[in-house]
């Protein structure tokens, strides 16, 4: 009997060919931020996949971190995700935009007019290699350099950071995805809003639970009246320290609220992320199981995930699709080899940013 991961799957009306998600990954290779034929050519080879999610997709010039990530505000990076889609399609795949703001974990130099990143605060990241942006250095060179201190939003400017979303719906659709997820996972702006320590707000976005989660819910509210909640998806990370996150008592009362919330709202998924790999603590199963429960619909699991405990957690139902991130740079028919249990190809991290078709394009399949 085929085990459940390999099975199809219906996403909120969406038939999905198996369980396992393809997690987003920064790819750093599109320059003007447009998205091209290599593009389109990196996800089609993917496209076995139950669901792509796409890369973080900046839904303003203010939301970018990086350079050479594909955007989504301008027609002629509509144009650039239609062939993407377009090429999944024609492979028989679905895939799903992620919209992305990342707040403080950005630079001057990618900012309009060369201003401060916004934040929820003005607390700024601490200095550390693994907390950097990816910028155009002032030799020409493409490198790494510390985000530029944050300034708060103003109240008044927050609705325009849903209107961006609003508007990135739109586009994602508009350029033939399938739907979109939102990204409030891993450090970002949505992250910087709902933790309580880089969140010292005095206004209806600050201080409560309640507060703290309002641009969320706001802004998936927003979307779903636009282009319905069965195309959205939402992207967290309970216990999350990536970027210089600081932890909080309340983490997980945190994320169980937003399970209820979200939970309400017919959506089509909840992507939880776990960055244990990269120093968090473990989204345990115990917590796994209550969020499943708080929550009522599909959720996906991603971070550090195997062949072998997505099997279970799948057959379990503790999980309803299992994401691979890296597994799929240098597998890109990961599902066979899943199915088949072949041994996996190990992606080369030199290549994981910025280039061409190498490390890209050139991984082949399994014989």
């Amino acid at each position: 009997m085929t085990a459940a991961l390999f099975r199809p799957f219906d996403l909120a009306g969406l038939l999905l060919h198996n369980r396992i998600a393809m997690a987003p990954m920064t790819r750093a290779r599109n320059p003007g931020a447009v998205a091209n034929a290599l593009t389109a050519q990196y996800y089609r080879q993917r496209a076995s996949a139950g669901l792509i999610i796409s890369e973080g997709t900046p839904v303003s010039p203010q939301g970018q971190g990086y350079i050479d990530v594909p955007g989504i505000w301008s027609a002629e990076q509509v144009a650039g995700w239609t062939l993407v889609t377009d090429a999944v399609h024609a492979a028989q795949g679905a895939i799903f935009a992620q919209l992305w703001h990342v707040g403080r974990m950005s630079h001057a130099s990618l900012q309009p007019d060369g201003g401060q990143p916004v934040s929820a605060g003005t607390r700024p990241v601490a200095s550390d290699p693994k907390n950097t942006s990816f910028v155009y250095l002032d030799d020409g060179s493409r490198g790494h350099a510390d985000p530029t201190p944050p300034r708060a939003l103003s109240t008044e400017e927050v609705p325009g950071i849903v209107a961006d979303f609003l508007q990135g719906a739109d586009n994602a659709i508009a350029a033939g995805f399938d739907g979109i997820e939102l990204h409030a996972a891993n450090g970002y702006l949505f992250e910087q809003f709902l933790n309580p320590v880089t969140n010292d707000r005095q206004d209806v976005y600050g201080g409560s639970l309640r507060n703290r989660a309002r641009l969320i819910l706001d802004t998936v509210d927003a979307m779903a009246a636009r282009i319905g909640a069965h195309r959205i998806g939402v992207r967290l990370a309970p216990n999350s320290q990536v970027f210089d996150m600081p932890a909080y008592a309340e983490n997980e009362a945190s994320y169980l609220y937003l399970a209820e919330e979200l939970g309400k709202r017919g959506l089509a998924y909840v992507h939880l992320n776990d960055n244990h790999l990269h120093g968090a603590p473990a989204i345990g199963e115990a917590f796994l199981k209550a969020f499943k429960q708080a929550y009522g619909g599909t959720v996906i699991l991603a971070g550090g995930m195997t062949r072998d405990r997505a099997l279970r957690l799948v057959e379990e139902g503790t999980i309803d699709l299992a994401a691979f991130g890296q597994p799929f740079i240098a597998n890109p028919d990961l599902v066979e080899r899943l199915q088949r249990d072949v041994p996996l190809a190990v992606p080369d991290r030199n290549t994981y940013y910025g280039g061409g078709s190498e490390g890209y394009l050139d991984y082949p399949l399994a014989q």
